[in-house]
């Protein structure tokens, strides 16, 4: 008798442990673990963005390109026959806007690092999939550009780029009827431009791992990313 009390009573205790209880078994992750989880899948959508500016030749994505009307400009300059000098100059860019970046390596690592996270359930339970994203960018970015103009104008100089630039604004805002002449700096653009697009690889990786259980590369990301994702399917059956 004993027996057979003992096994539905234990059943009855099992399925009403409380959320508190589930926290201390390890089930549902603290708030710590989930500004972990989520620095995590930062730092590797980062560590991308790394790779992609390593080799900018092999992604279009990360070269250089006018601000402005970039197209309408760049085939203004090239129709004039300055092909060479269009070449010459988004070359030296790239290659400034590649170098800046891994010179910068710890300033973005640094974001992430020190960044706190006070709604990290919010973030990691919703159907944004970049939900994180965004809010690093928003907290960080105008940080990240402080620390990043330096770097970016030392860069340029270093390459050449300025004195190339110079050429082409030159060039450019000669040409009669330009409505929007060419700015003589882009140190504050390129500077923009490089964080933007490591946002954007940042978002790319964070929807990759909250739908992929292979890319979530850290015990901690696979804890609050499989949690949030069991979480998320509750919330939508409910609706």
């Amino acid at each position: 008798m004993k027996k057979l009390f003992f096994i539905p009573v234990s059943l009855l205790l099992f399925f009403n442990i409380g959320c508190n209880t589930l926290k201390n078994i390890g089930l549902v992750p603290s708030e710590l673990e989930m500004a972990m989880g989520l620095k995590d899948a930062l730092s590797q959508g980062l560590f991308k963005g790394f790779d992609a500016f390593a080799n900018p030749d092999g992604n279009p994505l990360v070269r250089f390109i006018f601000p402005g009307e970039a197209a309408k400009i760049e085939k203004t300059l090239r129709d004039l026959g300055f092909d060479k000098t269009i070449n010459q100059v988004t070359g030296k860019f790239t290659s400034a806007m590649s170098s800046a970046v891994a010179v910068s390596k710890p300033v973005f690592l640094e974001a992430v690092k020190s960044m706190t996270i006070k709604d990290a359930a919010k973030i990691l339970v919703t159907d944004n999939t970049h939900a994180a994203t965004d809010y690093f960018k928003q907290e960080m970015k105008p940080g990240l550009m402080a620390g990043f103009r330096p770097i970016i104008d030392s860069t340029i100089k270093t390459e050449g780029a300025d004195k190339e630039w110079s050429g082409i604004t030159n060039i450019y805002n000669s040409i009669p009827f330009i409505n929007k002449p060419l700015e003589n700096s882009l140190t504050d653009f390129i500077s923009a431009r490089v964080i933007d697009l490591m946002f954007v690889m940042v978002a790319n990786e964070e929807e990759q791992i909250r739908s992929k259980y292979e890319l979530r590369k850290t015990d901690m990301m696979k804890k609050v990313f499989t949690w949030a994702e069991g979480e998320l399917k509750k919330r939508i059956q409910k609706n």
